[in-house]
């Protein structure tokens, strides 16, 4: 037998005296209910409704009367007293009508039956051999009363029912009906009471307790308990163990237990065996989990449709849709049908690569043989479209869904509604989650924090804090994940005193223990700045006894070499060892770039070799900060080499590092090594960005060749290069400056023409170069074409065009502005 050990055995046998149970003593067949009858025996049935119903049901029958107008001006009036005297006088001689009455109480009037009435029923049902309805009965009662009830009902049965007939199969299968409720602590104490009155637990009772206990080693005492008491296992005992050994990850110890089974009567099964293979599989040994196919057919077992979709699963999740493939033909040639489960994995198994062509093919085999589409079919489908973007056919699909009767879920709705907040369709976004609760569909915490979290991202705020309130007066709280959204979505839209108030409220609730909310508030006051309240907060943080994270102590050093306060955000380094965390390149790259702000080489380099000596990686951005610090100081060939240090370390630089590099050339007049510098990016597949055009053009500019600038950005547009408005900007202050009024304006023009938003400060760069040139008529008709595109001038710029008609002895033109500026105020 395996070893284990049972750490709780003796606590819970001490608490619960779950000792070895006797055999089932099952009663002669009497209608004896002596007991309970001589509680009502000085109340006898009075000549009021009860005694009107009972006469009624006698003469009539159930069906007749129950269903008269008489009985339901009787049922108004009832009380659980009154329905228990006539449940108890019915239960033995009209036990059909006994059952008809209480149902229809209970269902058509609402009414709320007393355990006697409860317990009266389920007897009733237990004498007729119904089992099952007995079980759901107590099963109603066990969910109303709910847990910790099981010592009052344990003692009603005592008292009133003891001598009933079938009672120890009540009990039996009260017990069952808490451990159905997973109110295992009630189900062990109607044990505790069985044991007590020598009552026989039901081995379906057992493992029921076994299921809900198969996380934890107190599964071994049931089991014990069905050995010691010499209970009869049957074929879902050991399966049972064995899958709670697989969820305990105790998977050698699973297969040794089921080796131990070979031979005996309920020995290794096809549900073992699948069990086996399921926690295989979750252990990510899915080869093992294949090896188990033989092991079935060794024991002469025939793997079943389960068998095979729980391994098609884990296949699919690891992406190899070809060996799933043929391991659907295989199981198609064993003579196992796949089901609709079968086709729904590999249709997942699609939709993870992103590949929904092979995802319809699944779905046109599946019609072929035979099986529709389902709820979880759509949904998949849906989800497969909406992650590739194709919103359209997913709507296409729900409407379909919709056509063949199918209702969408609460996944469903969630996936469209995410889908629609990240393509930024807020309106139809919230439509949608309205038609949601307008179906009845109630909204969850995961569809509610994925629309606050989604919205907040795209910035609309406004929106998310209506679902937020919606989501509290729906009693669906908010977790740190949806508060966390909304300090976020509030610090961005730079409504940092909103986000402190409401960061303020949250610290005084069951929140204020959640250290993403504080490291969100401490990182927005440290990019602002405002190092002084990140201090605060983070003070906040140890007098709470909370536990700061390194995303912590990175937002603060951040925040200390913002304000050029380099030995505080340094000695951070030391505190951080304190508790017993790592620095991460994020902690040195943010101090080496504090160090090069400041000029300060030597800092910056020690802070690299640190972080090289505690084997800490240095990320590409580590290494664009030392380009960065080399580039400042003029040392450009070592930032180049530094750029082949990086390939060779397998890093590759972006094009901000390159960016950096490039600007530094032009600056030193080096326009040749510049442009060989975006050669190489080109070399390395790496795209240049606008901002890469935008310095060599501005090179050019202003240390190059204006003509070489203008054949540079006819080029880029030739090659449909995207530009952005700097580039067309530079080199028309370029030409203005030059007095080369009609490049200047033919490239205005462009840029108009391509869309780009031209703004007053556009023309008073151009109006102001081309004043200083005393081109005062040029300057007039860039003014006027200001005029015509609907821009009004500031008062800077109507002062400079005043003082330039001055200046060229043009009075009128001086009144106009004048009069211009009177009128604007």
């Amino acid at each position: 037998m395996l070893n284990h050990t049972h750490p709780w055995r003796s606590l819970l046998r001490k608490s619960l005296n779950l000792c070895p149970i006797t055999s089932l003593v099952f009663t002669k067949h009497s209608v004896s209910a002596a007991k309970l009858h001589d509680e009502f025996a000085d109340e006898s049935i009075p000549n009021d409704a009860g005694h009107q119903i009972l006469i009624g049901l006698r003469n009539f029958g159930a069906s007749k009367f129950l269903s008269g107008h008489h009985f339901r001006t009787l049922a108004s009036v009832l009380n659980p007293h009154q329905v228990d005297q006539i449940l108890l006088s019915l239960e033995v001689d009209n036990s059909d009508s006994a059952l008809v009455f209480f149902d229809l109480l209970r269902k058509e009037y609402e009414f709320r039956h007393s355990r006697v009435s409860f317990f009266i029923v389920s007897h009733v049902f237990a004498r007729k051999g119904q089992f099952k309805k007995s079980r759901r009965v107590l099963e109603q009662m066990v969910e109303e009363e709910g847990s910790g009830s099981a010592a009052s009902f344990c003692e009603l049965l005592c008292n009133s029912f003891r001598d009933w007939d079938l009672n120890n199969v009540v009990w039996d299968m009260l017990a069952l009906a808490y451990s159905r409720s997973e109110m295992v602590h009630d189900a062990l104490f109607v044990l505790s009471k069985m044991k007590v009155l020598h009552l026989q637990v039901s081995i379906a009772t057992y493992n029921s307790l076994l299921y809900n206990l198969r996380h934890s080693d107190l599964m071994w005492d049931i089991y014990d308990e069905i050995k010691g008491n010499g209970i009869q296992q049957n074929e879902y005992t050991n399966p049972i163990l064995i899958d709670g050994l697989c969820r305990q990850s105790k998977l050698q110890d699973a297969v040794t237990f089921l080796r131990e089974t070979k031979g005996k009567e309920f020995g290794p099964s096809v549900v073992s065996v699948n069990a086996l293979i399921s926690g295989f599989c979750k252990m990510g040994s899915v080869d093992v989990a294949k090896s188990f196919f033989c092991m079935m057919l060794k024991y002469g077992l025939l793997p079943d449709v389960y068998s095979y979709n729980i391994l098609l699963h884990w296949l699919c999740v690891a992406g190899s849709m070809e060996e799933a493939l043929e391991f659907t033909n295989d199981m198609e040639k064993h003579g196992v049908e796949p089901d609709t489960v079968t086709y729904n994995i590999l249709l997942n198994g699609f939709r993870i690569l992103g590949l929904m062509s092979g995802a319809w093919k699944v779905v046109q085999t599946m019609l072929r043989n035979g099986l529709n589409p389902d709820l979880v079919t759509y949904t998949i489908l849906i989800c497969g479209h909406c992650q590739m973007g194709n919103i359209e056919e997913s709507f296409k699909l729900k409407a379909k869904m919709l056509s063949q009767g199918l209702k969408l879920n609460i996944v469903t709705y969630t996936v469209l509604l995410s889908s629609l907040c990240k393509s930024g369709r807020i309106h139809e976004a919230v439509t949608l989650f309205h038609e949601m609760e307008d179906i009845g569909l109630k909204p969850d915490l995961l569809t509610y924090s994925v629309a606050i979290r989604c919205l907040c991202k795209l910035g609309a705020v406004g929106v998310a804090i209506l679902l937020y309130e919606d989501m509290c007066s729906n009693r669906s709280y908010p977790n740190s994940f949806v508060c966390s959204a909304i300090i976020s979505g509030l610090c961005e839209k730079g409504a940092i005193s909103e986000a402190r108030m409401y960061f303020d409220s949250l610290t005084k609730s069951d929140m204020a223990e959640e250290i993403v909310l504080y490291n969100i508030m401490i990182d927005r006051y440290a990019k602002l700045g405002n190092v002084g309240e990140a201090v605060q907060i983070y003070k906040q943080i140890i007098e709470k006894g909370i536990s700061p994270t390194i995303v912590t102590f990175n937002s603060l050093i951040y925040g200390f070499c913002k304000k050029r306060k380099l030995a505080e955000a340094a000695q951070l380094l030391d505190t951080i060892k304190l508790y017993s965390l790592v620095p991460t390149s994020v902690t040195y790259t943010t101090l080496m770039n504090g160090y090069c702000e400041e000029g300060d080489m030597h800092g910056m380099f020690c802070m690299l070799h640190e972080m090289k000596a505690k084997s800490i990686e240095p990320t590409q951005i580590t290494y664009t900060v030392v380009v960065k610090g080399l580039c400042k100081k003029g040392r450009l060939h070592e930032s180049v080499r530094l750029l082949n240090d990086m390939y060779a370390e397998g890093l590759f630089p972006d094009q901000i590092t390159y960016n950096t590099v490039i600007q530094c050339f032009c600056k030193a007049h080096d326009l040749q090594k510049a442009f060989q510098l975006h050669d190489e990016m080109l070399q390395h597949g790496l795209q240049p960005s606008p901002v890469t055009y935008n310095v060599l053009i501005n090179g050019l500019c202003v240390y190059g060749n204006l003509k070489v600038a203008d054949r540079l950005l006819v080029t880029l547009q030739g090659q449909s290069v995207r530009l952005t408005k700097v580039a067309y900007t530079t080199i028309i202050k370029a030409h203005c400056a030059k007095g080369d009024v009609h490049n200047a304006l033919v490239f205005f023009h462009q840029m108009v023409e391509r869309g780009f938003e031209v703004l007053i400060r556009d023309y008073s760069s151009v109006i102001n170069r081309l004043c200083k040139r005393n081109l005062i008529a040029e300057a007039k008709n860039f003014f006027c074409m200001m005029l015509a595109h609907g821009i009004s001038p500031d008062q800077d710029l109507c002062l400079v065009m005043l003082n330039a008609f001055h200046r060229s002895g043009d009075p009128i033109s001086a009144s106009e502005i004048f009069a211009m500026m009177i009128k604007c105020g």
